[in-house]
């Protein structure tokens, strides 16, 4: 109801009569007042009313758009995707050409950002090309990095890796070239990950190490040390995964990378073939899973099969597997789904699956760049 009245506003619409607009206020903060006392969302409705109310008095929208960026962004982390993208369009189009130009730019990149959690794949790419057209156009380098990188990350999780690689390696480039040291650092983020996928773990752990050391924000340090975990799990370096993934569940504590961590730990647990560990994990991590997006639940009923598989109870391996794919699959993971495929092939090709992507191996720290890793990751968690 809220952002229907903000659409009172849109370029392309006949300006409502003062009567009709008072009416409409009148009766948004009606609704607003009913729900005083219900938290932050109420608040933010609020804002988003008053907010309007004055746009439409000063004939300046630039106020507007403060507001309805801090509602999207609270929706995205309450992981309501759709609502986030909805407040986030009405941004997009009530503004138009009146928004500030970092303002326009913000919006686009939100949006890109919002569409590829929910997988769609083909708009996210739309919204982060628009915002890199309107940096290009105002001269603003970084901006336009940022959007290749949103770019990049459409590609990693859609399953194109080889094009996803080049991206990043390019960015990387750019991005040290120029001296923007968040970008480098969301870069070899990337690069590591691509890496890992590809099947260069080895070559992909010391970007993941060097990506933390330039994170400056605690949120971006707990998702590559997560992603360090995976990698690291990978080689069979289980103390440091380990190490890594409960230093991301003791920093966060109920986020998404709080789930992210557990869905690792719960791997590590059956690598050790740690049932108690594995259960204890596997029941934590259902308490906030329905409310994260397609690739976390894909991967989370991933690794509980390749578990139930490793303890030997294939039926129910193959159940959740094949929960995996269909998520995997419904939201266009192609990535998780060529992965799961496989795994569910040496399930039914001899119910003994250690071939598979669960076989235990002895830690391969076979280069001076993954020692140090390892030992910083010691450190940083005595």
């Amino acid at each position: 109801m809220a952002l229907r009245f903000v659409d009172l506003l849109a370029p392309d619409r006949e300006p409502p009569t003062p009567d009709v607009f008072r009416y409409q206020w009148a009766a948004t903060e009606r609704y607003c007042a009913e729900l005083a006392g219900e938290g932050t969302e109420a608040a933010h409705l609020s804002c988003i009313v008053r907010a309007t109310g004055e746009a439409h008095r000063t004939k300046d929208i630039h106020s507007l758009a403060p507001a309805l960026f801090a509602y999207a962004l609270y929706l995205e982390q309450e992981s309501h995707f759709e609502e986030a993208e909805d407040a986030l369009h009405t941004m997009i189009t009530v503004g138009g050409e009146r928004l500030k130009v970092s303002d326009s730019i913000s919006a686009w990149m939100r949006l890109g950002r919002v569409r590829r959690l929910q997988a769609d794949f083909a708009n996210a790419t739309v919204a982060y090309g628009e915002a890199g057209r309107i940096a290009q156009a105002s001269g603003d380098r970084l901006s336009v990095l940022l959007s290749r990188i949103g770019s990049c990350n459409v590609l990693y999780f859609e399953g194109n890796l080889p094009k996803a690689e080049r991206g990043w390696r390019e960015v990387l480039a750019d991005a040290s070239l120029a001296g923007y040291r968040n970008a480098e650092a969301w870069a070899q983020h990337g690069l590591g990950n691509v890496l890992q996928r590809r099947g260069s773990v080895h070559a992909g752990v010391p970007h993941l190490w060097r990506a933390y050391e330039l994170y400056a924000d605690d949120t971006d340090q707990l998702r590559v040390l997560n992603d360090l975990g995976i990698a690291l799990l990978a080689i069979g370096d289980v103390d440091g995964a380990e190490r890594a993934c409960g230093e991301v569940a003791r920093r966060d504590k109920t986020g998404e990378s709080w789930t992210n961590s557990m869905v690792e730990l719960l791997h590590c647990a059956s690598f050790r073939r740690d049932r108690v560990g594995f259960e204890r994990a596997r029941e934590l991590c259902l308490d906030h899973l329905e409310e994260r997006e397609p690739n976390v639940r894909a991967d989370y009923y991933l690794k509980v099969g390749i578990g139930l598989a490793r303890f030997g109870n294939f039926k129910k391996a193959e159940a959740s597997l094949r929960q995996a794919l269909e998520i995997a699959t419904a939201h266009g993971l192609h990535e998780l789904t060529f992965r799961t495929e496989r795994i569910m092939t040496g399930l039914h090709s001899c119910e003994s699956p250690d071939t598979v992507e669960l076989t235990r191996a002895e830690p391969r720290l076979n280069s001076d760049a993954l020692r140090e890793v390892s030992a910083s990751l010691a450190a940083l968690s005595s």
